[in-house]
């Protein structure tokens, strides 16, 4: 895994938040559904529980009036009704053969009564019926109650009440309910996020400590928020890093210490070999030194220019293989001699391959002794195949060689040996290379 912590679009916080929140949107949503539908038929009962006593309470009043022929009675009694009650649209009494008797619009009266089709809502046991009818509008509720007089059926009481009333006590539900959840969503939002800062701030500290510990960074102890699961999972979390701070402290003083005896042991193996023979006294360690400034010049890192120091210490190490009598020769080698001495590259590379903590020395070590041209060995790399490294360890072995004595030669001086070195650019040396290698010797 890449990385531990999560961006913030995507961190735990807004991942508690938005879950929270769907389902409180989904709870109040459900909520409201279902108290808009009850609270509809608690209206739409009323109203016609209401509707239902009105036409009970005119057939009730109307059937001595109507056993009487007291027309005028009758249409007192309507009138009444269908002021008092504005939501009514029409009242008429009707007779046992459906002729208006009554009628709160006084053109209708006589006329034949035609009930509307609709659906029935209701069946009362008294005969009172009451059903819903459709129109153009919002439609209106038909509720038909008889009149009875002495147990002998006169007539019926029929009453329109329009739905528009039920419409606007529902509007105005509707409006209250809304703000009544309005007001609950808000403080869910509030709870919510206050709930998941809660719960996600030790765990957001958490991750904190984890992101510093993966970058190595110096412990620092993380709050602690709360005395529950999470408070005593950071309080562990800090023992843990505490522990983990220490050991890596305790490795990172062993790992120093290893790597000075193990420098230490290079030098003296490196001066062991240089010893063999009184001229080379002091070579491996020279071109170190010579080799880490050029690195320098051509700006190598910190640790490749450790590594490029430990190499040329180890660049001459498979000398330990040839044999005194051609490594101590004060002649002139012989071709076969010549031809074994050519092999310490390829020993000391053998040599290095047995430690897969050494095997990054190799290069330096195998390939010190190739040209640019082409023409060195073991392998004639040529170019910019050979390696940075490698290029500048080769510079500064031939330069020292130069300046050393040897048994078949007395040393050349510096300005000699850069003028060889001047002229084997571009054959045995990098020509780049050596122009930094000359400007940076005579410098000093």
């Amino acid at each position: 895994m890449k990385k531990i912590l999560i961006k913030p679009s995507r961190n735990i916080r807004s991942k508690t938040s938005f879950f929270v929140l769907f389902l409180l949107i989904l709870s109040i949503g459900a909520f409201y559904y279902i108290i808009v539908h009850m609270m509809r038929d608690r209206i739409l009962d009323e109203v016609l529980k209401r509707g239902g006593s009105l036409s009970r309470s005119i057939a009730s009043s109307a059937g001595y009036s109507f056993i009487n022929q007291d027309i005028l009675g009758l249409d007192t009694l309507v009138f009444k009704v269908k002021n008092s009650n504005p939501d009514i649209v029409n009242i008429a009494i009707v007779d046992a053969y459906k002729n208006i008797r009554v009628h709160s619009d006084f053109n209708l009266t006589g006329e034949r009564y035609i009930a509307p089709y609709g659906e029935i809502l209701a069946t009362y046991i008294d005969g009172t019926n009451i059903r819903g009818i459709k129109n153009q509008s919002s439609g209106y509720f038909e509720i038909s109650s008889p009149i009875v007089f002495m147990d002998k059926p006169l007539g019926s009481v029929v009453l329109h009440i329009n739905k528009s009333v039920l419409v606007d006590a529902q509007r105005k539900i509707h409006e209250k309910i809304r703000w009544v959840f309005l007001i609950i969503l808000l403080m869910g939002i509030a709870s919510t996020i206050l709930l998941s800062s809660f719960l996600t701030r030790p765990i957001e500290e958490l991750s904190k400590g984890v992101k510093e510990l993966k970058k190595g960074n110096n412990f620092q102890p993380l709050k602690i928020y709360s005395q529950d699961e999470l408070g005593k999972l950071t309080e562990s979390f800090n023992e843990m890093s505490a522990l983990i701070t220490n050991q890596k402290n305790e490795l990172k003083k062993f790992s120093q210490d290893l790597e000075e005896s193990y420098m230490a042991t290079v030098k003296v193996l490196a001066a062991t070999l240089d010893a063999r023979d009184h001229f080379t006294l002091g070579h491996s360690s020279r071109v170190a030194d010579l080799s880490v400034e050029l690195g320098k010049r051509v700006n190598l890192s910190k640790q490749k220019l450790e590594e490029l120091r430990v190499a040329c210490l180890f660049h001459d190490v498979g000398k330990i293989k040839i044999p005194d009598s051609i490594m101590l020769k004060e002649g002139k080698l012989k071709e076969q001699e010549m031809a074994e001495m050519r092999k310490h590259p390829e020993y000391g590379s053998d040599i290095l391959n047995k430690a897969t903590s050494l095997v990054k020395y190799i290069p330096v070590v195998r390939h010190h002794h190739e040209w640019y041209n082409g023409r060195g060995y073991p392998d004639g790399l040529s170019g910019d195949d050979i390696p940075l490294t490698v290029a500048i360890s080769s510079l500064a072995d031939v330069f020292d060689a130069l300046t050393s004595d040897r048994p078949y030669r007395s040393r050349f001086s510096k300005k000699e040996a850069l003028r060889i070195i001047e002229k084997l650019a571009g054959k045995q040396f990098s020509p780049k290379l050596a122009k930094i290698f000359i400007e940076m010797v005579k410098e000093k």
